[in-house]
Order: structure tokens, then C-alpha cells, then sequence
């Protein structure tokens, strides 16, 4: 039987910790007002600072499942040390500070932690202080760890002692790392249709983790507000509306190197063909790329109606068609290489720069990104056995030679 003992030298709970914490943050910004702001890894793992002014700081602990909160848990008098720290730092009572400890644990509810539970958090007149709790809680600690924390707590006095534990608040029960999607896409999403939100969240992530690595790395040092992901959420939703599709394929790179002057695909060498230059052909291949991966992104989130692909190119080759006859029309049978050329250098140019004005050959109404129309003619000129569309006069003459040539 395999040994199930975790590695002593995995870091595989400090990254889950990781991830958790930016998760965790998003799903509270999405909680909060939008004018708050959250900041990483600055004065506690999370701090949350309101139009206020007002900060709270919040530890995270994501815990084996059954964990408990005693009296004299680490996990607590840890994030205690942290607190007690930024406290006295800010001016102790006069600060603006509030505490909170987020756990997926539970608190025991013999312990006075129960007490900072947020149905717990106001004191019975015949009970005793919290500050007194927590002495007596310290007294029984011989841990190495905790020793120095009661000092440091017992260096306020006791006013300052009931007030810092007043701000203090425990949030057990947290959700789950594996948890917070479900919980953003049923309650953050209901404008959503429910088919979408998995592939809207898998978006909203990829730009959230996108923002949390420029906050930590200095590009945004006042952190990330609501608005922000409010915004970023509606912009995601609105491209899945049914007059809209997505697009998430802007800037992207294939993963091989282009070569202009070797790549045998068929819609490069019509482009050779018609003499456009280097730097032209690799936008073009770029457009090509985009567009077949982006349409493939479609048919995977299954968003296209049955027929709507060939229906849109049914549309393009129509309209390239027309433009064809207009470009073509002075040619004559023995007219010079130079006069072809020129001719489907006009029909080309006509497809790359003016077909975007023409709303009517959008794939959909919204969707205006160049590469969208600029790359399908590029699929259409590389359609086998023959291109649906074409640039030079003659190339459907020449395609056999060109073939024997490339095979």
C-alpha cells in the first residue's frame, strides 16, 4: 500500500494557502461595498479598507476538515501577534483597525473564542471581559510560541486589552478553496444564463489572478476595488448576450515560430501570390490563428447556433464575390502579371481594411474585434480542394502547379 504521509518537503498546503487567499479575497470584494478596496500581503494577509478609511486586517486559515479552535490555538494567537503589532503601530484605542480571522474550521464551544463568533460578539453584564478570558487562557500556556505574544498583549492595559479584542471578530466555518466558485457563480451571477457562468467565472479568475500578481508585484499598490471586479464581471456578461460572443483570444501568440516565407499553408501562398509583404503575411497568419482557435472556443463553450459558422461565411463569400467583380472587371485575358497583381492587391485590401465598416458581416452584431473577419477570409482562402475565396485573378488556374510545388 502506498504511503499517504505527506512529504515533509511539499509545499503543496502553502500553495493551496496561496491560491486561497485571492479567492477568498474575490468573493468578499464581490460581498462588500464597490468603493472597497483589497490589498495582499500587506499588513495581514488580506486588508480591507472601506471609503472610510477604515481597515480590517484578515488572517486566512484553510484547515483540514473537522479542525477546531481552542483557547490556546496557534492559528488564532498567531494572527493575534500580527494584530497587536499593526494596534500599537496605528495608536492603539485611536486606530482604525478591525480583525478578522477567517477559518474553514470551527470554534470549540467551550472555548472564549466563542465569544468573538459574530452571534457571540456582545457580552452578557454577568459574564466575564473577554480581556479577562484571554489572561486567563495565557496563564495556562507553556507553549515557546505564545509565551512572547502575552507579553505583548499584556503590555496594553486593560481598557486597550478589551478594545483590541473587541475588534476582533472569527468567521468560522469559511467556505473551501473548492467551494468559492459555486458560491460566486449562484449568488454573483444570477444575471448570467446558468449555462454560461462556469465559463464567465473561469474568466473573471484569469483576470483576477491577473490583477492580484500586478498588485503584489507594485503595478497597482493601492490594491483592487469592488468597482473594479463589478465592471470587469459586467463586461464578461455582456459578451455572452445573445447579439455577442466572447472574445478571448486578443493578443494571443500560436505557439510555434512564424516563418513567412516557408509556412505551406494555402492561404500564405495566395498572399505571395498577390506580392504583400512580409510583415502583412504574419499579421495575417496571426488573424488566421486567432480566428480558428476563438471560433473553436465557441463551438467548445457551445455558444454558436447549429449553422451559424456557415451561414456568416455564406455571408462573406457573397459580399467577396461582388467586390471580386468590381476589382476584376477591367482585366482582360491577356493582361500583364503586374495588372493581376494589382487587382487582387485591391480585392485583398478591400477584405483586410474596409469589410470591418460593413455591420452585416459580423459574425454577430456586437462582436466588432478585426481578427474575427479578418482571419475567417483567411480560413476561407485556405479551404481544401479548393479556396472558397481568392486574391489574384489567375489562382485557381495556378492552384495545381502551386500544389506540386508545395507536396
Amino acid at each position: 500500500m502506498a504511503d499517504a504521509r505527506p512529504d515533509k518537503f511539499s509545499a503543496g498546503e502553502q500553495g493551496l494557502g496561496y491560491i486561497y487567499q485571492a479567492r477568498l479575497a474575490l468573493l468578499h470584494l464581490l460581498q462588500l461595498p464597490e468603493n472597497t478596496a483589497v490589498c495582499l500581503e500587506k499588513d495581514d494577509d488580506l486588508d480591507f479598507v472601506d471609503s472610510d478609511g477604515g481597515k480590517s486586517l484578515a488572517s486566512l486559515k484553510h484547515k483540514a476538515i473537522g479542525d477546531r479552535l481552542t483557547d490556546l490555538s496557534t492559528d488564532f494567537w498567531k494572527s493575534v501577534n500580527i494584530w497587536l503589532t499593526r494596534y500599537k503601530r496605528d495608536g492603539r484605542a485611536a486606530s482604525n483597525l478591525r480583525f478578522f480571522l477567517f477559518t474553514t474550521g470551527t470554534v470549540s464551544p467551550d472555548s472564549f473564542l466563542a465569544r468573538l463568533l459574530p452571534e457571540h460578539s456582545v457580552a452578557q453584564d454577568d459574564e466575564k471581559t473577554l480581556a479577562e478570558l484571554a489572561k486567563e487562557a495565557l496563564t495556562k500556556s507553556t507553549s515557546k510560541l505564545i509565551k512572547p505574544i502575552a507579553i505583548e498583549f499584556n503590555d496594553l492595559n486593560a481598557f486597550e486589552q478589551q478594545d483590541f479584542l473587541e475588534r476582533v471578530l472569527i468567521l468560522d466555518g469559511s467556505p473551501r478553496i473548492a467551494d468559492i466558485p459555486t458560491i460566486i457563480r449562484d449568488k454573483h451571477m444570477r444575471s448570467i444564463r446558468r449555462e454560461h457562468r462556469e465559463f464567465v467565472f473561469q474568466r473573471l479568475e484569469g483576470w483576477w489572478t491577473d490583477a492580484v500578481i500586478k498588485h503584489l508585484t507594485g503595478a497597482m499598490p493601492d490594491g483592487v476595488f469592488g468597482y473594479e471586479v463589478s465592471d470587469k464581471l459586467s463586461s464578461f456578461a455582456e459578451e455572452y448576450k445573445a447579439d455577442n460572443l466572447p472574445i478571448t483570444f486578443r493578443g494571443k501568440l500560436p505557439a510555434d515560430e512564424i516563418d513567412t516565407d516557408t509556412d505551406p499553408r494555402l492561404f500564405v501562398a495566395q498572399l505571395r501570390e498577390i506580392g504583400i509583404s512580409s510583415n502583412r503575411i504574419r499579421s495575417a497568419i496571426l488573424d488566421y490563428y486567432r480566428a480558428f482557435e476563438q471560433r473553436s472556443a465557441w463551438a467548445r463553450e457551445d455558444l454558436l447556433v447549429m449553422g451559424e459558422v456557415e451561414e456568416y461565411e455564406d455571408r462573406l463569400t457573397d459580399e467577396w464575390s461582388r467586390y471580386r467583380d468590381v476589382a476584376f472587371e477591367k482585366l482582360k485575358n491577356d493582361s500583364a502579371e503586374e495588372a493581376l497583381r494589382d487587382a487582387g492587391m485591391s480585392l485583398y485590401n478591400w477584405a483586410e481594411f474596409e469589410t470591418a465598416k460593413i455591420e452585416s458581416l459580423r459574425i454577430r452584431a456586437r462582436v466588432t474585434e478585426p481578427f474575427v473577419l479578418r482571419g475567417s477570409f483567411h480560413i476561407l482562402a485556405d479551404s481544401t480542394p479548393e479556396p472558397t475565396v481568392y486574391w489574384h485573378p489567375r489562382f485557381l488556374d495556378r492552384l495545381g502547379k502551386l500544389l506540386e510545388v508545395a507536396s
